[in-house]
């Protein structure tokens, strides 16, 4: 074995010498940024300095090349806002119950590399790191989810990948006994290489037991130390934030296996315990403390960045930390993102207790061989970040010049429109049309979700009340007693972002408020996970500002229904780049929204199943003859322009689904999304089957704002289909229309199990539900299993 000098040489040398020099040690720095350490330092870097300068300036840590497109997000916040970005998750308030403010907390990040790379550890690392950013706060998390998006399923290379997250996903989080709500997912032939794997995680906290990830000012009147808690720390996760930075390449599978972490969910429960104790104490006691998880950057990234968010420095001492391997450099104990770890800014004469609580009263060392509570070193009030290893100082440099030392102003420059002829088809005739719908069903993106749901245990804590698959949105009662719930759903399709990033970003905004005020919720806060490919590819960032400006214009466009003069709060995200293969094949523009909502009281909900025979079947929203991106197109393979999201529509339709969330005549709602309103009627049909089953009558001719059955059947623009008394079913259709949406009765209830389609000039087609039901549920199972 090679041994590496200690010191990485860069000063003097041409640009070819420091990017040998750099591969050579293992680091992904350019040479330019190499430079520029140099200059920070006055000398070349030790290998320790390099390390932890890699991974701190790494796309994933630093948002370099972000931060100044992510700033139109941070324009001022509403007053139900407590925390914004900038934190480890977002804060806003949720409810008033027995006297005591209640908030919700946020966080939604990715671990797309990991994950393809290592499908089960990738998927399962990704939940327990969300998780850690919300128990940072100081809250008990009450539910993930998950937003999927995987290669083309006839590839046995993806379906083994998809295979493999699901299994991450419900081994990590049944063990930890958090219940999972849903997300979404989808499949496509550009995430071949490259899988998506984005994870949300929503926690409740009391407003005065909320925690800042950051050393408290009272650091600056009495002394303060880093306590580090949790596993032995190994080489596993080294490099995991600059291996989240790069292109995958083949050449590198092993460092890249090297680079994912390895989860422990039971050991999580039991350290959630334990900070609830300590947590509690400190509180109790009046204390202020500072929190985090060691996620990116391992021990050096989450010590600095508490306290740098403190203006202060820090002192670790390596040689105190507990290892589970010999040998190890001060490099990779300083940033290797081995799991279940955290670290705490705790007062230096409270930091016996701490330990004692963790390895006394919850006995660490017994339950993990090597875990335990350990104090890594002073906070310093010179803002200087010093390092020892056996005895040795091998870093010394200001956190401030690791926490914002470093930022791009990328090339931006649209891909070049190639317009493509588009011919004019004759109207399809309803057989036609029923054809496609049966082609849609068996679609891996149209098929049932079932398959997944299952693996996951959304019952766990009790609380949930709308389960993954009976609503457009999950809606679960958190506090006990409490009527008040919260809704929350997932949104982002990539294939509008393969047309028009714009689009894509304001149609994700769109679709999760939508499915969040189907269900009777009131849309409060969004959180947003953007996937790119590399950045440096100007069409590339290009598509990463459009996203981001439709996410932004679109989020102020529609506002919060309960205050509509505000943009409704973006809280937390993060930015996922160099989605592509050294080969240059890159994934679809995706960016993600997920949407979190009140429920006033969740015994009113609405989930998707229909209700009662002689109910009418009500449709509102828009229809849009551009079918680009939708499922019938891809099914159909055709091409079609794409569709422009009408926000004066869709302010309109979210905020009387919002005022009519406490209407009893509408009975049943469903969001008209992937597969159109064919889709959304049979899956509204198929939720029903497990009550005896019931079964409806439509005609698309009674929809005179489509210009042809086929828009009707398959136009994916923005609309719902409710389930209303027949009393009240024009009364609901004049709301509607004097809010500025069109709306209709176009269908019936039936009391057996058929679903008949009629068209124009009297088409009519009977379908066998129960045939086509099995269709639907077997279409991802055939797939995947």
């Amino acid at each position: 074995m090679t041994t590496l000098p200690d010191i990485v040489s860069v000063l003097g040398r041409p640009a070819d010498g420091i990017q040998a020099t750099l591969r050579m040690h293992g680091l992904e720095l350019k040479p330019s940024e190499a430079q520029k350490l140099c200059g920070l330092l006055g000398r070349d870097p030790t290998r320790a300095e390099a390390f932890l300068f890699d991974v701190a300036w790494s796309e994933h840590c630093s948002y370099k090349s972000s931060r100044a497109a992510l700033s139109t997000f941070f324009s001022g916040h509403p007053s139900h806002v407590v925390l914004g970005p900038g934190e480890d998750a977002g804060v806003v308030k949720f409810t008033t119950w027995n006297d005591e403010q209640y908030c919700l907390v946020m966080s939604h990040e990715s671990h797309n590399h990991p994950s393809q790379v290592l499908p089960v550890e990738g998927a399962a690392t990704g939940i327990g790191g969300i998780v850690r950013d919300v128990y940072c706060m100081g809250a008990d998390v009450i539910g993930v989810l998950d937003a999927l998006r995987f290669g083309d399923p006839s590839v046995p290379k993806c379906a083994e990948i998809a295979r493999g997250v699901v299994e991450g996903i419900w081994q990590y989080g049944n063990a930890l006994g958090v219940p999972n709500l849903g997300g979404d997912v989808y499949f496509e032939k550009r995430f071949n290489e490259n899988c998506l794997v984005n994870v949300i995680a929503l926690g409740l906290v009391k407003q005065d037991r909320i925690i800042r990830s950051r050393v408290p000012t009272a650091a600056t009147k009495e002394p303060y130390v880093a306590i580090l808690v949790g596993k032995p720390t190994d080489s596993s996760g080294l490099g995991g934030a600059s291996f989240a930075s790069a292109d995958l390449e083949d050449a590198d599978a092993e460092r890249n296996i090297g680079a994912v972490q390895v989860a422990d969910p039971f050991l999580k429960r039991v350290l959630a315990e334990a900070n609830r104790v300590i947590l509690d104490e400190m509180h109790d006691a009046g204390v202020e403390i500072g929190f985090k998880d060691l996620g990116a950057g391992g021990i050096g990234g989450a010590t600095v960045e508490l306290a740098a968010s403190g203006n202060m420095g820090v002192t670790i001492d390596c040689d105190r930390v507990r290892v589970a391997e010999a040998d190890l450099g001060p490099e990779v104990i300083l940033i290797a993102e081995t799991q279940e770890r955290f670290v705490w800014a705790i007062p230096e004469r409270l930091a016996e207790r701490v330990i004692e609580i963790y390895e006394r009263d919850f006995q660490l060392p017994q339950l993990y061989p090597g875990a335990g509570a350990t104090v890594l070193g002073p906070f310093r009030d010179d803002g200087m970040v010093v390092v020892r290893h056996d005895g040795k100082e091998v870093v010394r440099c200001r956190a401030a010049d690791l926490t914002e030392g470093l930022s791009y102003d990328r090339k931006a420059t649209p891909p070049e429109i190639v317009e493509r002829a588009r011919p004019v088809r004759p109207a399809a005739q309803l057989d036609e049309i029923i054809e496609r719908f049966h082609e849609i069903l068996a679609h891996p993106d149209g098929a049932s979700r079932a398959y997944i749901y299952r693996h996951y245990d959304p019952e766990v804590r009790g609380a949930t009340v709308l389960r993954p698959g009976e609503g457009d949105a999950s809606v679960i009662a958190p506090i006990p007693g409490c009527p008040t719930g919260v809704a929350i759903a997932v949104e982002g399709n990539p294939h509008r972002g393969e047309e028009d990033p714009f689009e894509a970003g304001a149609w994700a905004v769109a679709g999760a408020m939508r499915n969040v005020a189907t269900t009777g919720g009131s849309p409060i806060a969004l959180s947003d996970c953007l996937n790119f490919g590399n950045p440096e590819r100007p069409e590339v960032f290009w598509a990463f500002r459009e996203a981001v400006r439709g996410i932004a214009e679109t989020a102020e466009a529609i506002g919060m229904p309960s205050h509509p003069d505000t943009a409704i709060p973006i809280i937390t995200g993060n930015v996922s780049f160099y989605n592509q293969s050294a080969g240059g094949s890159a994934i679809p523009s995706t960016p993600i929204v997920a949407c979190i909502g009140t429920v006033k009281d969740v015994r009113r909900i609405r989930d998707i199943s229909v209700k009662i025979p002689g109910n009418r079947l009500l449709w509102a929203g828009r229809f849009d003859d551009a079918l680009g991106g939708t499922l019938f197109a891809r099914v159909a393979d055709l091409e079609f322009s794409t569709p422009r999201l009408d926000v004066a529509v869709e302010r309109a339709l979210i905020s009387t689904l919002v005022e009519l969330a406490d209407d009893a005549s509408i009975t049943a709602a469903h969001d008209v999304s992937e597969g159109g309103l064919l889709t959304a009627v049979f899956e509204m049909l198929a939720a029903s089957l497990d009550r005896g089953g019931l079964g409806a009558e439509i005609d698309l001719s009674a929809l005179p704002e489509a210009n042809s059955p086929e828009v009707a059947a398959f136009s994916e623009a923005g609309a719902v289909v409710l389930e209303v008394t027949p009393e009240h079913a024009d009364d609901v259709c004049r709301r509607f229309r004097a809010a500025g949406v069109s709306a209709a009765v176009f269908g019936e209830v039936l009391d057996r199990q058929v679903f008949n389609v009629c068209g124009r000039a009297g088409e009519s087609h009977e379908i066998d539900l129960r045939r086509t039901v099995r269709i639907w549920e077997e279409g991802l199972q055939r797939w995947l299993s």
